[in-house]
């Protein structure tokens, strides 16, 4: 299988290049740039010398169709939905890692991402890659959108506890942290090493861009609308990793034990997804890797359904996810190419 990729300056490309090298089925035939045009890629990105030798090729619709089978766009707002209908009239599938295609309503991207949105009616046709609650449509998909780092890790919490009615829609908050390279390549002061170092910060709330994917990727699950949920994110001194809390009051009377059997009822065909019965998540045991951990805890006391949630947000939160719905679009084994542990120490 041919690959494209367009956009390899930031975090989401180098990754994608990176976890691609060791899948048994899939080659990096087209490399797009627009400042890097010329430029062998191993030069540019020091990484893969000795692993690819492939060079910076301009951004040409035409010609990526033409060579690939599938092509990724991990590049910033609007630049996707520029080349979409090209590339998708040239017979590629095309997975976007950023947000262009993940709202079905233009109008909800263009209230939060504040851009307009050129390709209204492939927006409506995309199908939301959440490869674990969606996956027959990720199967028949020619345009894909790959979810958010904080939505993924909020809504494979969130999945098998509103699919149970086991707590109170009306009552849920999600707390999440990131790691800074969650933000991206480009430099920020708040991203700035003196900032960011010994400092916990929490940001965009209330109003982040993930709040409205959280609740449209819950409606699309349940098939109705969801109350609006509050999500607060925090950046944490650490390059990569999500940790995000889901609470809820619950509706049931339940134990322990019952709560973590669902959880692993729910995803025993989902290899990405792993239950933890006797330990809390953390970060660092996914790290590089394309696994989301789970808690799921009873708070007695409170009443509350209490579930931990752990990725790699450049992973499973992104280039990993992405190549996790390749696989499942083109019937290759769900694993190829990401099945590995995690980075120790």
């Amino acid at each position: 299988m041919k690959v494209g990729i367009v956009g390899t300056s930031g975090y989401a490309g180098g990754e994608l290049l990176r976890l691609l090298a060791s899948h048994p089925q899939a080659t990096v035939e087209y490399v797009a740039s627009t400042s890097k045009v010329g430029e062998k890629v191993a030069e540019v990105l020091p990484a893969f010398q000795g692993v690819y030798d492939l060079v910076f090729e301009p951004v040409d619709a035409q010609a990526m169709a033409r060579r690939c089978d599938v092509v990724f766009t991990a590049t910033p707002h609007g630049v996707a939905m520029e080349l979409a209908q090209e590339l998708l009239d040239g017979g590629v599938v095309l997975i976007d890692i950023g947000s262009d295609f993940r709202f079905s309503d233009p109008q909800v991207y263009e209230a939060w991402y504040k851009q307009e949105h050129t390709r209204p009616q492939l927006a409506q046709e995309a199908v939301y890659g959440l490869v674990e609650l969606f996956r027959h449509q990720v199967k028949e998909a020619r345009l894909i959108a790959n979810p958010g780092c904080y939505p993924t890790s909020a809504l494979l919490a969130l999945a098998p506890l509103a699919a149970s009615g086991w707590i109170d829609l009306e009552t849920v908050v999600v707390t999440s942290m990131s790691g800074v390279s969650g933000a991206g390549a480009t430099p920020k002061p708040m991203y700035h090493f003196p900032h960011c170092v010994e400092n916990v910060q929490a940001y965009g709330y209330p109003g982040h861009r993930h709040t409205p994917e959280i609740e449209q990727g819950l409606s699309r699950f349940l098939g109705k609308e969801v109350p609006p949920i509050t999500f607060s994110p925090h950046l944490v001194p650490m390059s990569r990793g999500i940790l995000t809390h889901v609470s809820a009051r619950a509706t049931v009377d339940i134990g322990p034990q019952d709560l973590v059997n669902h959880f692993t009822e729910f995803y025993k065909e989902s290899p990405f997804v792993r239950v933890l019965a006797e330990r809390l998540p953390d970060t660092k045991s996914v790290a590089g890797t394309n696994f989301c951990d789970l808690a799921p805890r009873l708070d007695h006391r409170a009443r509350r359904i209490v579930v931990t949630s752990v990725i790699d947000n450049l992973v499973k939160g992104a280039s990993g996810q992405a190549i996790q719905n390749m696989n499942v679009r083109f019937g290759l084994a769900e694993t190829a190419g990401l099945w590995h542990p995690g980075f120790t120490p």
